[in-house]
């Protein structure tokens, strides 16, 4: 089922959470130990991340360098096929820029609809460690609207290969990435704004937010979207704060802010199992104020971890 059709047969809010998949040598049953606790609470998907290869260049004793690379995680697709045997219940593979070209993309997506897979996350993705910019790879694509335009040709039949015929379109539920304190790289909300609406005129058909700590940020963006015409669910997405660390961590990898109360209670805290509750009480808050509001599902970023999602979702579903 399709996640737009899963919020239209909701009579409620419903629990989604987003798993990144094991690395590289690590089996299913790693994946599985982290999901498992977070079934009885029923949610109709699960967002399955893609992570890029990450490389180091080593010396060889021909003076040369070598590329090396360090750190893999095995293909989302196969991910998402293993999910939905397992559990019976719907996946949402993230297909990003990075790492691709437009052939790898579209095999990607054949293997997709083939599997049964009815839903995509289109993302630029982030850039590797050692670049200081986002670099597409040869032949891929440089935006997300660039991506996504493949996804939406797709569902049109219209394959990389124009001289074919009598092709079969896909038939993607496609969500896009929405950032209510802007993504990093726009210069102002106005103008972020406006290339999320672009993204829905071209046919995404729901928008998943960046993680915020601040409700009415998220509120503000609702607001703003629907001004602009953004008139597509705009689901809101959580993360419990887990360890002291991430006061300083998360604002630097996704650009947000942390609110002053969150940030207090976290420093005061003896150690990370006392900030873990802080997290945990602060994004029950925040879920029972985002419910109260209507939004359509909370998402919540488990970063392989499910024991803060889970008290939360213990909370409330």
């Amino acid at each position: 089922m399709k996640v737009t059709e899963h919020f239209q047969n909701a009579d409620k809010t419903q629990f989604t959470f987003e798993i990144l998949p094991p690395l590289k040598g690590e089996n299913l049953q790693v994946l599985y130990e982290h999901i498992d606790p977070l079934m009885e609470f029923k949610p109709p998907f699960i967002d399955v991340t893609y992570h890029r290869e990450e490389y180091v260049y080593k010396h060889r004793d021909n003076g040369l360098l070598e590329k090396i690379s360090t750190r893999k995680r095995p293909g989302t697709v196969g991910i998402c096929a293993a999910i939905q045997n397992h559990y019976k219940v719907d996946t949402v593979p993230h297909l990003i820029c990075g790492g691709f070209n437009k052939e790898e993309t579209e095999n990607a997506l054949i293997d997709l609809h083939f599997l049964g897979i009815h839903n995509v996350l289109v993302l630029r993705g982030d850039c590797v460690k050692t670049e200081s910019r986002f670099v597409p790879e040869p032949g891929g694509h440089s935006y997300a609207t660039e991506l996504l335009q493949q996804v939406v040709g797709m569902n049109n039949g219209c394959y990389l290969d124009d001289e074919q015929i009598n092709t079969n379109g896909t038939d993607f539920c496609i969500g896009v990435a929405g950032y209510p304190e802007k993504h990093s790289d726009a210069p102002n909300l106005k103008a972020d704004l406006r290339w999320l609406k672009k993204k829905i005129e071209m046919g995404a058909d729901y928008v998943v937010t960046q993680m915020f700590f601040d409700n009415q940020k998220y509120f503000d963006f609702v607001r703003l979207c629907r001004s602009e015409g953004i008139n597509v669910p705009i689901i809101p997405g959580l993360k419990p704060l887990t360890t002291k660390s991430q006061l300083t961590i998360l604002p630097g990898i996704f650009h947000i802010d942390i609110p002053c109360d969150l940030a207090d209670a976290v420093e005061a805290c003896a150690d990370n199992k006392a900030a873990a509750q802080v997290g945990v009480e602060w994004a029950i808050q925040q879920s029972k104020e985002l419910m109260e509001f209507g939004v359509p599902c909370l998402h919540y970023y488990s970063m392989g971890k499910s024991g803060s999602v889970r008290k939360v979702a213990e909370a409330l579903f």
